[in-house]
């Protein structure tokens, strides 16, 4: 009986937003403004191999008490800015631009996607967010102008009327005139009308189809609505399971949905951001991972952590002292603000008691305890036992590959570009080079037919 052949491992880098994952204590961290900084780390994922760039984007900083947490990202050049000026100094990895479905218009984001889709020679991707806050809303004179449960079926409409202005050109409908020595358009090139719910408009669309047809469809979100979301409309899932039983449960929850909308489970990867530390050996990269970590979380930024579970202000608090011995207010969550403003826990008075044991069991201040119990590193190790584990989660369906998130940028995708890779080359579950020229080429998907957005919207 011959062995099966290894599944392939789909690799990305994401560039942070304004969370605060980087490490700005670390000397070699850089901007996130000037374009250098972008561009070396694009250079190196593409060095690399890796399928596509990510770049994540907030529209309002992170605040709590009028304060910007003090470890984010205070400024970022805009998403598709960035994508086109990278589109001229790579040449094959993918282009991929979180861009919002709520404070946004169909028919502007189809043209910039299409544009970059174009400019990019077929390397255009696009995740797909909502946002329904009155605190975000704020910056577009839309605050609270949606309710949270109707913003997955504005996205779904939204993604439906770009698919739409996407095939509303088939692709052959430009032809030079040799006689004249112009280009002829056909009548009824880009022309569409759509009216739903929440769009009503009609017109001529007027960039010609992309290389990809349109750009691949990215989606995040854990809900059962976004998950049937991505189910119905996604190319690749953003997942935050990273964790191997966490990862397969997902991982089957997802694919089990896609036939319902007629698509077999390699129509959708699912790809978990993952954070990584190295050193020479397993015992160098814990350590190292526990500076990062404390790094990461200052005392100011474990204090706003907490607030989110306690709803209470706590600014009086040492960060390095004990746990309040007041209970969480479990009326309505109005600490945090922007993206935190939804209950990190669903019951913070089991969360407190819980976290109140652990503290009192292992000895531990407000910040070691937010430190232990938020999100860590993914893969810590020397080179070898990394590239293991990546692939021995891949190899057991808890993911399609990863999105690897530096905690120090540009380069901080150096080291793993030229130690872990070349290891799970040797393995044969990674690419030694691209086999093809566009972001569906390297994810193994399929340039979508005009019409396919009508078929899928049909089928949902």
């Amino acid at each position: 009986m011959s062995t099966p052949e290894p599944r392939q491992i789909h690799l990305a880098a994401h560039f942070p937003g304004v969370n605060n994952t980087t490490v700005w204590s670390d000397p070699a961290a850089g901007s996130h403004i000037e374009f250098s900084s972008f561009a070396h780390f694009a250079r190196t994922a593409e060095r690399a191999k890796f399928d596509f760039l990510f770049l994540a984007e907030g529209l309002r900083l992170r605040e709590q008490g009028g304060e910007i947490y003090d470890l984010d990202v205070v400024g970022r050049p805009d998403t598709f800015t960035v994508l086109a000026a990278l589109a001229a100094v790579t040449e094959r990895i993918g282009l991929t631009g979180t861009i919002n479905s709520t404070f946004n218009e169909p028919y502007e984001v189809a043209r910039q996607f299409a544009s970059l889709d174009h400019l990019s020679a077929g390397r255009a991707a696009w995740n797909v967010v909502t946002s329904w806050d009155a605190f975000t809303g704020e910056n577009f004179r839309r605050g609270g102008f949606l309710a949270q449960s109707d913003r997955y079926t504005r996205a779904q409409r939204f993604l439906e009327t770009g698919g739409e202005l996407f095939d509303s050109w088939r692709g052959d409908e430009i032809v030079a005139d040799k006689e004249s020595g112009r280009f002829l358009t056909d009548p009824a090139a880009g022309a569409f009308r759509h009216k739903d719910e929440h769009f009503d408009i009609a017109g001529r669309f007027n960039v010609p189809r992309s290389p990809q047809g349109r750009p691949v469809i990215f989606q995040a979100g854990d809900s059962d609505e976004g998950r049937e979301f991505a189910a119905s409309s996604a190319d690749a899932i953003f997942s935050r399971y990273a964790e191997l039983e966490a990862g397969q449960a997902f991982y089957r929850d997802v694919k089990g949905r896609l036939e319902r909308y007629g698509r077999t489970p390699d129509e959708v990867l699912i790809l978990p951001a993952a954070t990584f530390v190295l050193g020479d050996t397993d015992a160098e990269a814990q350590e190292k991972a526990h500076q990062v970590r404390r790094s990461q979380v200052s005392g100011q930024t474990a204090i706003k952590l907490l607030e989110q579970v306690w709803n209470r202000d706590l600014s009086a608090y040492d960060p390095e002292g004990p746990l309040p011995q007041i209970d969480p207010d479990p009326g309505e969550h109005t600490v945090a603000r922007g993206r935190a403003s939804v209950r990190s826990v669903r019951d913070p008075l089991a969360t407190a008691r819980e976290w109140r044991e652990l503290a009192a069991a292992e000895k531990l201040s407000i910040r070691d305890l937010i430190i232990k119990t938020s999100a860590r590193q993914t893969f810590i190790g020397s080179p070898r036992t990394v590239a293991g584990t990546i692939n021995s989660f891949v190899q057991a369906g808890a993911a399609d590959g990863f999105i690897l998130v530096p905690h120090v940028t540009p380069g901080g995708l150096d080291e793993f570009a030229d130690t872990v890779v070349p290891l799970l080359q040797e393995r044969g579950v990674f690419r030694h080079d691209y086999a093809g020229t566009t972001l569906r080429d390297h994810l193994g998907l399929r340039t979508p037919h005009p019409g396919d957005a009508v078929r899928r919207a049909t089928a949902s």
